[in-house]
Formats: structure tokens, C-alpha cells, sequence
């Protein structure tokens, strides 16, 4: 492996640098914290690219016999590289998504009745060369392993050499910012307001009936692209409004996933694990003293504690298939989180991940999370796909990275806006639960909504 620590630089100034290099990936710490957004990473160009199609994997469009989880494991260990502990987790590896649909390669569970923009179940690039960054101590690195070469003198070469490459990338003027209005048409969702609120009032009597004990619901937006829009003035307009500590920017050819999603799903840093479920929402106040008073109303909500603590109850399920006997443990519950738009109840699960275990087989056992699915798992994505219709693809999937070195940590895509060519959609939902109102249930997706209509500057009636 090859190090070079360069000058400070802002990860979002090193993306225009890069942002026309091939496959672009961004893993943005827009909304930076001491432990939840401490790192950002950068990486474009990279050596190959695994893929899932209607559950077959593909590696540089070679398909991979049999499962394609196990394909993903097989390719990973093809590249091993000792962890670094005074760098960055993320050291080179595989970064991308994995689509919400993933989850029919894990239970049976039929197709969705329509397919949404067709997208793949999961892109990984495999990428030799990572620039880390650091927010707390204001530090960046190139840090580049020299695969996929093998041989140790050729590897060693390599590493210095595509160093040198993207250190010449980022000396390079960067892309010219383009502060025009990032404009869509009208916003369609495949819900009118009536026809949520009935949805809704279809989950409460099957959790009544006993299917479930709740299940995430959610619409989708979708409008057409002016031909000068810009999926990078976007972004930057989304990461400005609403900031979060596990944000995303993927560039895949005409493919343009943006992510600004508050949510951890799983981190694996060594063999201690961690997620952060988010259970309750509340819209926030530009009036400071009615903006408390919200937050204490969301604390003290019952149905919203219930939901939380629910859904932490299957999480700790999820993570026992994997970690050691008793390890698993719950060191903060609905505790509260304020972002820009909203309030959430987060709560945190940790455990110790067995000896046999991976990267891999952790997301696997977890995937997709319980968060955005309800309880049971199988049972709520059952009826998701019934009440939605609609493919969430990327939407309620994972975005981040596993490392060549085991490390991992991925997001819930939330509030992601997934763009392909002239066209954009993006899903907003919300936990229903035997206590749930309907009618706050569809204002709680709007709130979660309201920042990505204003990136795009749009009129939002149409969707509304």
C-alpha cells in the first residue's frame, strides 16, 4: 500500500476535481460529528465492477455462478490488505449500492407489479485508490493498494503510480460550478393523499389482524429533467440544504445516485459492529422555543418509543444470527437527533461479530434493514410490495462501502434522489403502527420530502 498525506483540501472541492473521471463514488460526511460523519471518502476509475441483475452477479460483465452474496465474499478475498489503524477506515475496497430489491435474492418474495427505472440490484466498483479525509483532525490522504496486480514489485508500482495520478487529478482546475436552478417539471406521486391515508389505514387493519406488529410505507416522486439540468449543482444544492452524516454522491454513466440519508445501517470496525435505527419523525420549527417543544412531544411519544423499540428488537435478532453469544447490546435508545427538515429518535445496537463471520455475511443476515421494512421482516416486505406496487430499487437499499481490509459502514438510503438520463425519483415513507394517525403519517413523509422538492427549487403541488 502506498500513503501519501496531502494538504487539507474540502471533500467537496475534491469532487469537482474528479467529477467527470469514470464511476465516480462520493461518501459524504456533509454533516460532519465526531463519531457518525468524522470520515469522507472519494474514488473514481476504478479496476472492476460487480453487479446484480434479477439476482445474477456479474463481475467485469462476466457472470458469477450461484449465490451472488457468496460471489461478492469470493471476489473480496481476492484482494486482502492489512487494516491501517492510523488512517481512515476505508482503504480501497468495494463501494456502491445495494438495492432495496436485493432482498428477493434473500426470501421469497414476488417482483414488485412495476418496475421502477430497471436499475441493477446492486452496483460495486472495486477501487485500488481512495482519497480519505479526516473532518475532526482536517487531514487527507491518497491512499492506493496496487491491485489488481499481483505480483508484489509490479503491485508496489502500481500504488505509487496511481498516486501519482490522482494527485495530478486534484492540482487540475476543478469543474465550474454551475449555481443555476436545479429545475424538474411537476412531481407525480404514485399516491394521492386520499390514497395514502387509505393505504395506511390498510396496514393498521392487518397489524390489527395480526400480520404484523407495523410496516413502512412510502410514495414516490418522480418528474422529468429540463435538458440543463445538472445532477452535480444538485447535489451540491442537497448536501447544502439538508446535511447529513452519511450522504452520497454516485456517478455511474447517466446513473446519478444523491443521498442525504441521517441513517446508519451497519459499521464493522474490526470485529465490533453497530447500527442506528431511526423510529420517529417530527417536522421541525423555525420558531426556536415551538422547535423544543416539538422535540419533547417526539420523546414523549408513545407511539413513536413503541415503533423505535420495536424495531430495535429485531435488529438485535439480526445481529445475534452473526455475533457472539450475548454480545449484543443496546447502549442508547430512542435518543433524540435533530437535522435540518426534521427530528428522529435513533437508537444504537452494537455486538461482537463471530469469529466465521464477515463483512459480507453481516450485511447479508441484516439486509435489508428493519428500519425501513417493519416486523416481521418478511411478512412487512410482503406488504410493501402489495400497498407500494412500485420497486424501491435503491430507495430503502444500502449505500457505502466494504474495505479490502474487512472494515464496512453503509447507510439506509433515505432521502436519495436516484436520477437516470432525463428522469428522477425519489421515495419518502413512514412507520405505521396500531397507534398511527393517517393523516400525520402522510404529513410526516412530506416533512421528510421537503428538502430534496427544494434542491430541486421546484414547484412541489403537483406531488402534493
Amino acid at each position: 500500500m502506498h500513503v501519501r498525506e496531502l494538504r487539507w483540501i474540502e471533500p467537496v472541492t475534491a469532487m469537482r476535481c474528479l467529477a467527470h473521471r469514470a464511476h465516480l463514488t462520493f461518501l459524504d460526511s456533509a454533516a460532519t460529528h465526531e463519531l457518525l460523519g468524522r470520515y469522507s471518502y472519494l474514488s473514481c476509475e476504478p479496476f472492476s465492477t460487480y453487479t446484480v441483475t434479477d439476482g445474477q452477479a456479474s463481475y467485469n460483465t462476466e457472470a458469477l455462478a450461484g449465490d451472488p452474496w457468496r460471489a461478492l465474499r469470493t471476489l473480496l478475498a481476492r484482494y486482502p490488505e492489512e487494516h491501517r489503524p492510523d488512517l481512515p477506515p476505508f482503504q480501497g475496497g468495494a463501494a456502491g449500492f445495494f438495492a432495496y430489491d436485493l432482498n428477493r435474492t434473500l426470501e421469497r418474495l414476488p417482483a414488485p407489479a412495476i418496475s421502477g427505472q430497471r436499475l441493477p440490484q446492486s452496483i460495486l466498483h472495486f477501487y485500488d485508490v481512495v482519497i480519505s479525509f479526516d473532518h475532526r483532525d482536517d487531514r487527507c490522504w491518497i491512499v492506493s493498494t496496487g491491485w489488481p496486480e499481483q505480483d508484489p514489485a509490479r503491485r508496489r508500482e502500481r500504488a505509487r503510480r496511481r498516486a501519482d495520478e490522482f494527485a495530478a487529478l486534484l492540482d487540475r482546475p476543478r469543474a465550474p460550478r454551475n449555481d443555476f436552478p436545479a429545475t424538474a417539471g411537476a412531481w407525480h406521486s404514485n399516491f394521492s393523499r386520499e390514497g395514502y391515508i387509505a393505504a395506511v389505514q390498510r396496514v393498521i387493519e392487518l397489524i390489527l389482524a395480526g400480520d404484523v406488529f407495523q410496516a413502512n410505507i412510502a410514495q414516490r416522486f418522480s418528474a422529468r429533467l429540463s435538458s440543463s439540468f445538472d445532477p452535480l449543482a444538485f447535489y451540491c444544492q442537497l448536501r447544502s440544504l439538508n446535511p447529513a452524516p452519511f450522504a452520497a454522491l454516485m456517478r455511474y454513466g447517466k446513473l446519478t445516485i444523491a443521498s442525504s440519508s441521517p441513517e446508519r445501517f451497519l459499521k464493522l470496525d474490526g470485529r465490533q459492529v453497530e447500527t442506528r435505527p431511526i423510529k420517529g419523525t417530527i417536522a421541525r420549527s423555525a420558531d426556536s422555543k415551538d422547535d423544543r417543544r416539538r422535540a419533547e412531544l417526539l420523546l414523549a411519544s408513545e407511539k413513536d418509543r413503541a415503533e423505535n423499540t420495536m424495531i430495535v428488537d429485531l435488529l438485535r435478532n439480526d445481529l445475534s444470527r452473526v455475533c457472539t453469544p450475548q454480545s449484543v447490546e443496546v447502549p442508547a435508545l430512542c435518543a433524540l437527533e435533530s437535522y435540518a427538515s426534521v427530528h428522529h429518535l435513533v437508537s444504537t445496537v452494537t455486538g461482537e461479530l463471530a469469529v466465521d463471520e464477515d463483512a459480507v455475511t453481516l450485511l447479508r443476515a441484516c439486509f435489508p434493514g428493519g428500519s425501513i421494512t417493519g416486523a416481521p421482516k418478511v411478512r412487512s416486505m410482503e406488504i410493501i410490495g402489495e400497498i407500494e406496487r412500485v420497486a424501491r430499487e435503491v430507495y430503502c437499499g444500502a449505500i457505502g462501502f466494504i474495505g479490502f481490509n474487512g472494515h464496512m459502514d453503509t447507510n439506509i438510503a433515505i432521502r436519495t434522489v436516484t436520477i437516470d438520463d432525463d428522469f428522477a425519483l425519489f421515495h419518502a415513507g413512514s412507520g405505521i403502527t396500531a397507534m398511527s394517525d393517517p393523516e400525520a403519517e402522510y404529513e410526516e413523509t412530506l416533512a421528510k420530502a421537503q428538502r430534496i422538492f427544494d434542491a430541486f427549487r421546484a414547484n412541489t403541488s403537483g406531488a402534493l
